[in-house]
């Protein structure tokens, strides 16, 4: 049903309650051939409560291209408008209910960052962000905030870098399904603010892993001074803000117990103890615990090899690449040759 009136032209009046409930009732519908639909749900009134999701807002909100239009969206995110949004590289697409008896469709296409602003911010966040929690969770100093939200040159896309697209019959040149979705964005953002840089085209660890380096030097030292015990797997994990896949060899390196041995273990080792048996090559190759990918890779560069060439080699993120490096620095397996640069030790 229609909200306009026939007779006067201008759109009926329509209470929040009935929009929540049409959209309550056309989701539903749509979850049932569409079970994984992603509506945009308002924990509270407030459209953003984390500082990407305020930031994405306050960002759309400053361009005067977009000041008087985006505010229209506002209601249709608050009553449950904006039945399903996804994210991805350069895109956002979603399902608004209005006031048709179907959803819209949208398309949202944002510009991935250049690549010499995408440098240039890496080198103003040189040193100054010490983890990945800390990045996601907006805490980091009053001045890369700043630096963030600069126009045209931060981490936010400008009005020339977006373009989009609706199947309303609005000839606005931002119809109120956009500045839903456009809000809606925001929304997301705060339950997973990873997705920001997925949006734009770019890497999280890239603004990281740089100070990683200067704080396990922090460890390192506390470790010497104590034991290598006291810088443990739960503290690199947590300090990177990664899980690094600890192998199970490595557990058992600092442990008292050994597990048994299983019947072809045991097989193994008699054939090693009688010489002149040949021992029997299995066909399938485990392939190895990535600190142990690491450590043969470096063990393979006589002359030292970087972070970048490790991540490349292994395909791991460069963050992860720094959490296993200093593990088997703690080993004593691997050493720096130079800044960045590891050998064998």
């Amino acid at each position: 049903m229609s909200y306009w009136n026939r007779y006067s032209g201008y759109p009926e009046y329509v209470s929040v309650a009935a929009k929540k409930a049409k959209a309550a009732k056309m989701l539903k519908q749509l979850q049932k051939k569409m079970p994984g639909l992603k509506p945009v749900v308002l924990a509270g009134n407030a459209l953003a409560r984390t500082w990407w999701g305020k930031s994405w807002n306050q960002n759309l909100e400053r361009y005067a291209d977009y000041s008087n239009r985006i505010g229209r969206g506002r209601s249709y995110v608050r009553h449950g408008a904006v039945l399903d949004l996804r994210i991805a590289a350069g895109q956002v697409t979603a399902l608004v209910q209005g006031s048709s008896s179907k959803p819209y469709e949208v398309k949202i296409s944002i510009k991935a960052i250049g690549k010499p602003q995408w440098a240039a911010i890496k080198r103003q966040c040189d040193g100054q962000l010490k983890s990945l929690q800390d990045l996601l969770a907006g805490k980091f100093p009053r001045e890369l905030s700043e630096i963030f939200l600069s126009e045209g040159k931060g981490l936010f896309p400008s009005p020339k870098e977006i373009a989009f697209y609706c199947s309303c019959p609005d000839w606005a040149s931002m119809c109120k399904h956009v500045a839903a979705t456009l809000y809606g964005i925001g929304a997301r953002l705060d339950e997973d603010p990873s997705l920001f840089f997925t949006l734009r085209g770019v890497r999280t660890d890239d603004l990281v892993a740089e100070a990683i380096e200067d704080k396990t030097a922090e460890l390192l030292k506390k470790a010497a001074r104590k034991s290598a015990k006291v810088v443990d797997e739960t503290d690199l994990s947590s300090l990177f803000g990664i899980d690094l896949d600890t192998p199970p060899a490595f557990a058992r390196e600092n442990s008292k117990t050994t597990s048994k041995k299983s019947p072809a273990q045991k097989a193994v080792a008699q054939n090693l103890r009688q010489p002149g048996k040949k021992t029997p090559i299995s066909r399938s190759r485990t392939p190895l615990p990535p600190i142990d990918q690491v450590a043969a890779l470096v063990a393979k560069y006589k002359g030292g090899v970087d972070a970048d060439t490790l991540a490349e080699k292994t395909g791991f993120a460069k963050i992860k690449i720094y959490g296993l490096v200093q593990r088997l620095k703690l080993q004593g397996k691997i050493k720096n040759k130079a800044h960045g640069v590891y050998v064998k030790a």
